[in-house]
C-alpha cells in the first residue's frame, strides 16, 4: 500500500534535529582543537593525536550501535526512542568535556581522553539512530530528498548560530574567565538540544519496514555491507568530504588570529559558510529533479575543489574576497549533506533488493563513523602540519606556520574534494537504477502477507 504523503510539520520537525546535532557538532569541528591548545594547556600534537585514537575507537563502537538499533523494538519504533533518552547524558558529557579541572599535564591529558571519547560515544548513541530514521520516514525518493534538505538547512542554520554565539556567550558567561565560559556554554548548548530532540521525537513516524521474515544477525549486516559497493563509496566519500570541511573549519580560528590578525571576523566568517550553505541545500530537491544524484556530486566537488584552491592567492587584507569565496564554497557545498544521506538511504533500499535483509542503521553507520574519522584525520593532519612548522599558542607565528595556516585553508582541503569527485564516477545507482529498485521492491511488500 502507498504510504501517503509527508507532512511538512514532519519534514521539518525531523530537519530541526540536525539543529541540535550542530549545538555539539560545530563546537567541536570549529573550536575544541583551539579550545585544547589555548585554554585548557594541551599541546596541538598531543591533542590531535588524541582526537585520532578516540575516532579510532569509534570504528568499533559506531558498528555496534547501529547493530543495537535496528534491532530495538519499541512502541515508539526502532530509533525514535534514542532521541528521548540520551540526550541527558550527551548534554553531561559535552559539560564535563569542555571543563578544565586543574590536574597536571598528565592529568589533563588523561581527562580529555575519557571524556571526549565518552561524548564522542553518547553522541553517536542518539545520532545514529537519528540519520537511520530518515530511511524509514518515507521510501519515497523525492520525500527523502526534501527530508534530507530539511535536516542539513536546519543543521547549517545551528551550525552558523553556534559559531556567531559560542565566542560571546564564552566571554559573558566567564566574565573574563575562558574556562568556566566554555563550561556554561556547553550547558546551554547541551540544554537546548536536549529540547530539540524532544521535538524531532514528537513530529516523526517510523513508516518503512524490512521484508524479511527473520531477522538477521549482526555478522550477516557487515557481510553485506562489506559486499555493497555503493556503501563502500558513500563511506569513502563522507570520509574523504569531512576531511577537507574539517581542515578549513578548524583552519579559520587560526587562520583569523595569526594570519589576518582579526580573530573576532570568525564570528561571521564560518557563518557566512554556513547560511550558504544553508541555502544550497535548500535547493537541493529542485537540483536533483533535473540532475541524476551522482552528476551533481561530480560537479559540486570540482566546483569545491577549484573555489578552495582559490584561497590560496588571496591577500591577507582582501577580506571581502576571503567572504566571496566562502560563501561560494558554501552554495558548492550545502547540496553534498542531504545527497550522501540520501543516496545511503539508497543503499539500505540496494542491499534490501539484493540480499532480501535491511539494515539501515548499519548502513548510516558509515556515515556517522566517516564524519567522525574524517575529523580526526582532519586535526591529525593539522597538529602534524604545527609541530612540524614550529606553531607557539597565543603567539607571532613564524613565516612558516603562517604558510601551513594558509595552505591548510586551501590547497590541502582543495586536494581532498578533488578525489571525492574521482570517487563518485564510479557510484552506480543512478535515477533509473534506482526507480526499478524501489519498484521490485514495492512489488515484493505488496506480495508479502501482512505480519
Amino acid at each position: 500500500m502507498k504510504q501517503p504523503p509527508l507532512t511538512r510539520r514532519e519534514i521539518v520537525g525531523y530537519g530541526l534535529g540536525d539543529m541540535g546535532f550542530n549545538f555539539y557538532w560545530t563546537n567541536i569541528s570549529t573550536f575544541l582543537l583551539i579550545f585544547y591548545t589555548d585554554v585548557f594547556g594541551i599541546t596541538a600534537a598531543a591533542a590531535a593525536t588524541m582526537l585520532f585514537v578516540v575516532k579510532i575507537f569509534n570504528a568499533f563502537t559506531d558498528p555496534m550501535i547501529g547493530a543495537f538499533a535496528d534491532r530495538t523494538q519499541t512502541r515508539w519504533g526502532k530509533f525514535r526512542p534514542y532521541l528521548l533518552f540520551v540526550p541527558l547524558p550527551l548534554a553531561f558529557m559535552g559539560v564535563l568535556t569542555y571543563s578544565t579541572p586543574d590536574v597536571g599535564p598528565t592529568g589533563k591529558l588523561v581527562w580529555a581522553y575519557v571524556t571526549y571519547l565518552l561524548l564522542m560515544t553518547v553522541y553517536t548513541g542518539v545520532n545514529l539512530p537519528y540519520s537511520a530514521l530518515s530511511g524509514v520516514i518515507t521510501g519515497d525518493a523525492r520525500e527523502r530528498n526534501a527530508v534530507n534538505a530539511s535536516r542539513f538547512v536546519c543543521g547549517f542554520l545551528g551550525g552558523m548560530v553556534v559559531t556567531a554565539a559560542t565566542p560571546r556567550l564564552v566571554q559573558w558567561l566567564g566574565s573574563g574567565d575562558a574556562a568556566l565560559g566554555w563550561t556554561l556554554t556547553m550547558a546551554c548548548w547541551g540544554t537546548a538540544a536536549a529540547v530539540i530532540f524532544a521535538i524531532t521525537f514528537a513530529t516523526t513516524k517510523e513508516r518503512v519496514q524490512p521484508t524479511q521474515a527473520e531477522p538477521s544477525t549482526v555478522r550477516q549486516d557487515l557481510a553485506d555491507l562489506r559486499s555493497n559497493k555503493p556503501w563502500i563509496l558513500l563511506f569513502l566519500l563522507a570520509l574523504i568530504i569531512m576531511v577537507s570541511i574539517t581542515l578549513r573549519m578548524t583552519s579559520a580560528a587560526y587562520y583569523f588570529k595569526y594570519v589576518v590578525n582579526r580573530p573576532e571576523l570568525l564570528a561571521t566568517f564560518v557563518p557566512a559558510y554556513l547560511l550558504a550553505a544553508a541555502a544550497g541545500t535548500a535547493l537541493t530537491p529542485f537540483l536533483a529533479r533535473f540532475v541524476d544524484k551522482r552528476k551533481l556530486m561530480i560537479g559540486l566537488m570540482i566546483a569545491s575543489t577549484a573555489l578552495s584552491a582559490a584561497f590560496l592567492f588571496v591577500d591577507a587584507n582582501q577580506i571581502w574576497l576571503m567572504y566571496a569565496l566562502q560563501v561560494a564554497l558554501g552554495l558548492a557545498l550545502g547540496p553534498k549533506s542531504p545527497l550522501n544521506f540520501s543516496m545511503l538511504a539508497d543503499a539500505a533500499d540496494f542491499n534490501e533488493w539484493r540480499n532480501g535483509r535491511r539494515a539501515t542503521a548499519m548502513t548510516f553507520a558509515a556515515s556517522s563513523f566517516a564524519q567522525k574519522l574524517g575529523t580526526a584525520v582532519a586535526v591529525g593532519v593539522i597538529g602534524t602540519i604545527f609541530t612540524a612548522l614550529g606553531y607557539v599558542p597565543n603567539a607571532a607565528q613564524s613565516a612558516d606556520s603562517q604558510a601551513g595556516i594558509v595552505w591548510l585553508m586551501s590547497v590541502i582541503p582543495a586536494v581532498f574534494t578533488g578525489l571525492a569527485a574521482v570517487l563518485m564516477m564510479f557510484y552506480t545507482l543512478d535515477n533509473p537504477t534506482m526507480a526499478r529498485i524501489q519498484s521490485d521492491l514495492a512489488a515484493r511488500k505488496t506480495s508479502s502477507p501482512t505480519p
